[in-house]
């Protein structure tokens, strides 16, 4: 089994699938069996992580729960919003789409991000139809993305995009007429709601350019339309993974999750904070980072500095990489500055900061422009896209792995990067 690079741009869409483009390899990233297997049953444990989270925020509004949580994932949200989430008909709906970032670790994997609505579902349904034909068995299968999509936005409903998310158009375009069913995407601005299924493919910081967005809302609520991603803007928050480590908050993750879950979460969530300006008594510290200040951890070393900062959500720069800094990668000038500005935003803008995982390093075959292979070094980050069905059943669709160059730190969607599905070893 073997892909020429004129065989992959021969099957590249006409008008691309996204813009900037990326590099191609000859075969899929091949995962150890285990690595598979906990791969495809990690899907489960994230859907109960994200049903355990958002009765935990419900429990701390309703003051079953300390009422600082809440208030925390509510920082910056308009009323209206807060109120949807809050309410108790909404209880029921949840993400249909999961799709973790996981760099691939020298143990393990390492969970960075929790993404309700992502991008690069199209791409991976691409790249799983181009591999599968060339006879190569990738996660998912030839259909596992195009059927995963399909279960969660029934026929003659329509994907609302918004201008802010444009770059992903072409993608999306290319899954639903592989998909079919009447199926259709429209612009979210100029949107008025007809009564259809809608999977909302725009952020909630963006809500005012959607006028509609309100009232799809409030008709999800009464349960007269399907509306996915759900109006819960608390869950699309990164502080999720900082609230999963936080000590105080340990019994609680312990009511809400089954052992089995709450283990396989801590084997794969680095281990964060909140980056919150509120003085600790003298007496304590910041867990494993062992100061008793921020202040403290500004003046870190280049060599302490192993930590991740990242704004957390409602915002437009939470997604992508545009609000992530790498404290080892950054002067000590620039690494102060960033957190006296991450401490400033607390009370409107939370930010978290996460322990810095090492990628594993591996070789890889890439093409060259003239289509020859060159063997690459490099690190992965995976994003496995799981479906959850009317049934409430969570299923591995298909995995994408980002392949970047061994000396970027942060691994994402570039020119220089590799994407590429994911089968595992013979």
């Amino acid at each position: 089994m073997s892909l020429s690079l004129s065989q992959i741009q021969a099957a590249v869409p006409s008008g691309g699938l996204y813009d900037g483009g990326w590099q191609f390899s000859p075969e899929p990233l091949r995962l150890s069996k285990s690595e598979v297997r906990f791969l495809t049953t990690l899907g489960h444990p994230l859907a109960k992580f994200q049903q355990a989270s958002d009765d935990l925020y419900r429990r701390s509004v309703q003051g079953k729960a300390p009422a600082w949580i809440a208030a925390l994932l509510d920082a910056g949200k308009p009323q209206w919003l807060r109120d949807w989430q809050r309410d108790p008909a909404s209880r029921a709906q949840q993400p249909r789409v999961i799709r973790p970032d996981l760099i691939l670790a020298e143990n393990g994997f390492a969970l960075t991000e929790l993404d309700s609505v992502p991008g690069g579902i199209g791409i991976t349904a691409w790249l799983s139809e181009v591999y599968s034909a060339a006879g190569f068995s990738v996660l998912g299968g030839e259909r596992g993305m195009l059927d995963g999509f399909a279960s969660v936005l029934p026929e003659n409903g329509a994907i609302l995009i918004s201008k802010e998310s444009g770059d992903y158009r072409r993608e999306l375009e290319w899954l639903l007429s592989k998909v079919g069913g009447g199926r259709e995407i429209l612009q979210a601005e100029d949107y008025r709601a007809d009564g259809r299924s809608i999977y909302r493919f725009f952020e909630w910081f963006d809500w005012e350019s959607v006028p509609a967005a309100p009232e799809l809302a409030a008709r999800a609520l009464r349960g007269e339309l399907s509306f996915t991603p759900p109006p819960k803007p608390h869950l699309e928050e990164k502080l999720w993974l900082a609230l999963f480590c936080t000590p105080g908050l340990r019994s609680l993750w312990e009511k809400e999750l089954r052992g089995s879950h709450l283990e396989r979460l801590k084997e794969i969530v680095p281990q964060g904070w909140i980056v919150d300006p509120a003085p600790l008594p003298p007496q304590a510290a910041l867990p494993k980072l062992e100061v008793n200040s921020w202040q403290e951890v500004g003046a870190f070393s280049q060599k302490q500095r192993r930590l991740v900062l990242k704004i957390s959500g409602f915002n437009e720069l939470a997604w992508g990489s545009r609000g992530v800094f790498i404290g080892h990668d950054l002067p000590t000038s620039e690494w102060t500055a960033r957190l006296n500005h991450a401490l400033d935003s607390h009370d409107t803008q939370p930010w978290v900061m996460q322990e810095f995982r090492e990628a594993r390093v591996i070789e890889h075959p890439v093409f060259r422009e003239d289509g020859s292979v060159q063997m690459m070094k490099g690190r992965v980050r995976l994003c496995p896209y799981y479906f959850t069905n009317d049934a409430g059943e969570t299923h591995l669709a298909g995995c994408l792995a980002t392949f970047a160059p061994v000396d970027k730190k942060k691994i994402h969607g570039m020119k220089d990067a590799v994407l590429l599905p994911c089968a595992v070893e013979e």
